[in-house]
């Protein structure tokens, strides 16, 4: 499945605008469709300026700055489109042309909130659907080794903050034990002494 911006053809959601303009769009879209794209960006251009409100034109006219190498132009119209027109349809077919400018550049995440945007609209709409999975495994391809990296670097933390942590624990205990064994040696003379002064103060036998 290819990300393919697609443009609108006259008369599918609107009602037809005036003469002149309607020949521009037919025009624009004619060139389009040729790969004159330059030629169509002036047709079109000259459309929405006699109609601003005109989708088709504005619709088209992304499309068109989108090939010649205006992806962010082309992204702002979608965009507005999208959120501003009252027309379903014509919302979720920006939607896609968005969401297929953002898959062509890299940005999984963000086209995949394109592709569902303009599924809510038009669940029946099976080129975003698969645009939609593409997107989904291409991210979940890149997503294991950042966690990955995200687990190493936890683990290594960890071990630092045990290390950390040892020293301090080891110490304490080596305080404890020699407290006993003071405390030990301390009890042994004691009843060494008291044996002492009971025998009479014998001598110790020399091995």
């Amino acid at each position: 499945m290819r990300y393919l911006v697609t443009i609108l053809t006259l008369g599918a959601f609107l009602q037809l605008p005036a003469q002149k303009v309607n020949e521009l769009i037919v025009a624009g879209n004619d060139l389009y469709r040729q790969g004159k794209f330059e030629d169509a960006e002036k047709k079109i251009t000259e459309a929405v300026k006699l109609q601003p409100v005109n989708v088709t034109a504005k619709f088209n006219l992304a499309a068109v700055m989108y090939k010649l190498g205006k992806p962010g132009d082309a992204k702002k119209m979608y965009t507005e489109l999208a959120t501003l027109e009252k027309d379903a349809a014509i919302r979720s077919k920006a939607w896609y042309n968005k969401g297929a400018i953002l898959s062509k550049e890299k940005k999984l995440e963000e086209s995949i909130d394109a592709y569902k945007s303009a599924l809510k609209l038009n669940p029946d709409d099976q080129e975003a659907r698969e645009n939609l999975q593409k997107a989904l495994i291409e991210l979940k391809k890149k997503e294991p080794p950042k966690k990955k990296e995200e687990d190493n670097k936890k683990k290594k933390q960890e071990q630092q903050q045990k290390q950390q942590q040892q020293p301090k624990m080891n110490q304490k205990e080596a305080e404890q034990r020699l407290k006993l064994l003071e405390q030990k040696e301390k009890e042994v003379q004691q009843r060494l002494q008291k044996e002492k002064a009971k025998s009479g103060g014998g001598q110790s036998k020399d091995w």
